[in-house]
């Protein structure tokens, strides 16, 4: 008989919920890690990242206190260390906590390097990859190297920062998110290349610390996955903050000093510039971690870094799965715990209903927020919709003025001839708050005339929402 029914590899948001829904399902179930258990996610991404954003957004309001008339008594200055260790702390807080969950559903965990040595068996070997941060040691009861057996082995490790030819960071002036999280000291000037999430949050953090900060893009807009219109409003707002931004170029080559990088950057037309800061981040996304796992052995399928999956995670080998950022964009931490329950449902049988990627919704966590789900305005045209399309500012809620931020826009867009929200799209204050619920509406097929007999209520920003589906059908009313 095998070990387990099931062995997870790697312990991040899709690794311990598919842990966890195993263990309720009645599965005889174990995790392997070599590193961080919750992962990068709740170790160096996600969770870590938002403690930073929001270190930096009290020290925007307290700059800002005479807009709310309040006067602060003695100075009002960021502590670099003090905002470090607070992020650091919840990091391990959110790594305890999955600790206890492991516990208490009587996962067991296997601490070490995962390989793929034969159907439903792996070799576990001591950890190579020295931590990031030696907070996170093995938990007591943790199981070590050995050979382990399962009728299910689901992949679940993750991915990494995606390193460019020549320039490739190397920890202290070309910095990865991992570096980023954890100054010992606030550059003066600093560069990042690529406008996606984690490069225009990072940008946000650092502009709002007092930092000069040159965001460089390759594609014609920042933050190119989402909507046109949405990406212009936010480059307004960081413009407004201080940051310069350059689309349509790229970095070809970087210097380093002593204590400085030179970039050397090329527009689209042909026309170069240099550019020196204190430091780069190189935010140009993240590839899978799929080399050595054993993958090759078993005759797994990949495809440009990532694991192939059917919508239902299986690999083309029986017993094998892959689940998250492993599996293919969009890499997204609610993406990857969504993956491990239909995954993991899946095998008991029961059935779950395939991941319709149109209804994943983005975040990002920057200054003014970002949020999206479904089409884009081109993209719901290039699919051949007729559509509707509606608008509403912040400037106009009630709501958003006196909380004192009234700068952002909802875009919602609709097929004409049936009704059905195809997209919605957001950028302001607390929208990767609101956006829940237009993902709630879509899942649930609502058409326009459902969301406008939806009461919301008074005051508060989620009245945009409603407003901005008004407009789309000519009956907007505080416009």
């Amino acid at each position: 008989m095998a070990d387990y029914d099931i062995i997870v590899i790697g312990s991040g948001p899709g690794g311990y919920i598919a842990a966890i829904r195993a263990a309720q399902l009645g599965f005889k179930t174990a995790i392997v890690e070599r590193e961080h258990l919750a992962g990068i996610c709740s170790n160096w991404g996600c969770i870590p990242t938002k403690a930073l954003l929001r270190s930096a957004e009290i020290l925007h309001y307290g700059q800002h206190a005479k807009d709310y008339g309040l006067t602060l008594e003695g100075s009002f200055k960021a502590d670099l260390e003090a905002i470090v260790k607070r992020s650091r702390g919840i990091a391990t807080r959110m790594n305890n906590g999955v600790q206890f969950l492991m516990k208490k559903n009587k996962v067991d965990v296997i601490w070490g390097e995962a390989k793929l040595t034969k159907s439903g068996t792996i070799a576990v070997a001591p950890t190579k990859k020295p931590a990031m941060q030696p907070q996170t040691p093995p938990p007591k009861n943790a199981k070590g190297e050995g050979t382990y057996t399962a009728d299910h082995i689901i992949v679940a490790t993750g991915a990494r920062p995606r390193a460019l030819p020549g320039l490739e960071p190397d920890g202290k002036l070309i910095w990865t998110y991992f570096e980023s999280m954890v100054p010992a000291k606030m550059p003066k000037s600093l560069l990042v290349m690529g406008s996606g999430a984690i490069g225009i949050e990072f940008a946000s953090f650092y502009r709002t610390m007092g930092v000069e900060v040159t965001v460089v893009e390759v594609l014609p807009q920042v933050v190119p996955v989402e909507d046109a219109e949405i990406g212009a409003f936010a480059r307004k707002a960081f413009e407004k903050q201080g940051m310069k931004i350059l689309t349509g170029a790229k970095v070809t080559k970087v210097e380093k000093g002593a204590d400085s990088v030179t970039a050397h950057i090329e527009d689209e037309k042909g026309g170069k510039q240099t550019i020196t800061a204190d430091r780069m981040i190189s935010a140009v996304g993240v590839v899978g971690n799929i080399e050595n796992l054993g993958l090759e052995t078993l005759g797994v399928k990949t495809d440009r870094g990532c694991i192939v999956i059917d919508d239902l995670c299986r690999t083309n080998v029986k017993g094998v799965y892959a689940i998250g950022d492993v599996a293919g964009p969009p890499m997204l931490a609610h993406k990857a715990e969504h993956e491990a329950v239909i995954c993991v449902e899946a095998i008991k049988g029961l059935h779950p209903h395939p991941m319709d990627k149109l209804m994943i919704p983005g975040c990002t966590y920057c200054h003014p927020q970002i949020a999206s789900v479904g089409l884009t305005e081109a993209k719901a045209k290039a699919a051949g919709h007729e559509i509707k399309v509606g608008r509403f500012n912040f400037v106009a809620n009630g709501k958003a003025v006196a909380l004192g931020e009234d700068s952002g826009m909802a875009k919602t867009i609709f097929d004409a001839k049936t009704g059905k929200l195809l997209g919605a799209h957001l950028v302001g204050p607390e929208v990767t708050e609101l956006i829940q619920g237009f993902v709630v509406a879509m899942n649930l097929e609502t058409t326009e005339e459902e969301l406008m007999h939806t009461i919301f209520p008074h005051p508060t920003l989620s009245e945009v929402m409603k407003e901005s589906v008004l407009d789309a059908y000519g009956k907007v009313l505080n416009a």
